[in-house]
C-alpha cells in the first residue's frame, strides 16, 4: 500500500509561513533601530532572534516549494526531505545566535551602557503583540509539519524574549538597575538555545531514519507476527520520509497453504488501522525458502 501524497495540508502551512514572514520581517527593522537607539542588548538580542526567524522562514518557504516538486527517477521521493534540512539549519542557526548573545552579555556586565528604558518598553510591548499574532498563525499547522513547527519554536522563543525585555525595561525604569538589560539578554540567549534542542533532535532523528515518534517498532512487529497464518516477520524497518509521512518495509513469511495476496492485504489493513502506517513495502514469501511472491508496494 502506498500513498505518495503527503498527509499535511502543505498549502495552508505555506500561507501561514508567508504571513508570519511578513510580520516578523517588518518588525525586525523596528527592533534593530530601537536596539541601537536605546542601547539595549535585550532588544538587539530579540532582534537578532527575529532576524533568524526571517531567514528560517525564507528557507522554510523555499523548502516547501522544493518539497512540492514531482519525484523523478533519481529522486523517487522528490524533494520531501528539503524541509527537514531546513529545520536542521534553523536549529543550528539558533545555537549560533545564542552564543553571540552570551558573548555580548558578558561584555556588558563589565560596563553596562545607559539605556533609554521608556522607548525600550514601548518597542518590547509591540514585539510581544507581533509575536502573539505570528504564533497564532502558525499554531494550527505546527503538528502537521516539522518545518512549520521549527518556525513556531522560533516565534515562541521570541515571544518569551519580548516578555523578558518588558520586565527588564520596567526594572530599569523603576529601580535604575541597568544590569537588568544584559541579564535579560543572557536569559533570551538561554531561551534561544533551549528552543534549538527540539528542532535538532527531531530533524536528526528523521535524517538518521529513526522510528517515528510514538511508534514502537517492536510492538508493530509483534502485531504483524500475531496475525493468523504469519510465521515470521524480519528485516522490519519503520522510518519517516518527512513530516507526517512514515514508511514501513518488512519481509514476512507465511504458511505454505496461506494465500500471500490475502495475507498482505490483511497486514496492510492492520498497519493502517492500528499504527497509521499507509506507505508500506511488504515482501511476502511462503516459509521454507521457496520464493513464491514478492509484493513491493512502495
Amino acid at each position: 500500500m502506498h500513498d505518495h501524497a503527503p498527509a499535511p495540508d502543505r498549502a495552508a502551512g505555506v500561507r501561514a509561513l508567508r504571513l508570519t514572514l511578513a510580520l516578523t520581517a517588518t518588525f525586525t527593522v523596528v527592533e534593530v533601530v530601537g536596539g541601537i537607539v536605546t542601547g539595549s542588548l535585550a532588544l538587539l538580542a530579540d532582534a537578532a532572534h527575529m532576524l533568524s526567524d526571517n531567514a528560517s522562514l525564507g528557507i522554510a518557504l523555499f523548502a516547501a516549494w522544493l518539497a512540492g516538486r514531482p519525484a523523478g527517477p533519481s529522486r523517487t521521493f522528490g524533494y520531501r526531505r528539503a524541509e527537514i534540512l531546513a529545520a536542521l539549519f534553523n536549529g543550528v542557526t539558533l545555537v549560533a545566535i545564542s552564543i553571540w548573545i552570551f558573548i555580548e552579555a558578558a561584555d556588558r556586565f563589565g560596563d553596562p551602557p545607559e539605556i533609554e528604558a521608556g522607548l525600550m518598553l514601548g518597542i518590547a510591548v509591540a514585539g510581544l503583540v507581533v509575536n502573539l499574532l505570528a504564533a497564532r498563525i502558525l499554531w494550527r499547522h505546527a503538528r502537521q509539519s516539522l518545518n512549520v513547527s521549527a518556525a513556531l519554536r522560533h516565534v515562541l522563543a521570541d515571544l518569551l524574549g519580548s516578555a523578558a525585555v518588558i520586565v527588564a525595561a520596567l526594572l530599569i525604569l523603576t529601580t535604575g538597575w541597568e544590569y537588568a538589560d544584559p541579564a535579560v539578554g543572557a536569559l533570551i540567549g538561554l531561551l534561544v538555545l533551549a528552543s534549538s534542542w527540539g528542532i535538532l533532535r527531531d530533524s536528526t532523528q528523521i535524517l538518521l531514519e529513526g522510528s517515528p515518534p510514538g511508534t514502537d517498532v517492536e510492538e508493530v512487529g509483534r502485531a504483524m507476527a500475531a496475525v493468523p497464518g504469519v510465521t515470521q516477520v524480519h528485516d522490519l524497518h519503520v522510518w519517516t520520509i518527512t513530516s507526517g509521512f512514515p514508511a514501513l518495509a518488512a519481509h514476512v513469511l507465511v504458511g505454505r497453504d496461506t494465500d500471500c495476496h490475502a495475507k498482505r492485504r490483511e497486514l496492510e489493513e492492520l498497519l493502517h488501522r492500528r499504527f497509521d502506517l499507509d506507505h508500506t513495502t511488504l515482501q511476502v514469501d511462503h516459509e521454507g525458502g521457496e520464493l513464491l511472491q514478492i509484493e513491493n508496494t512502495g
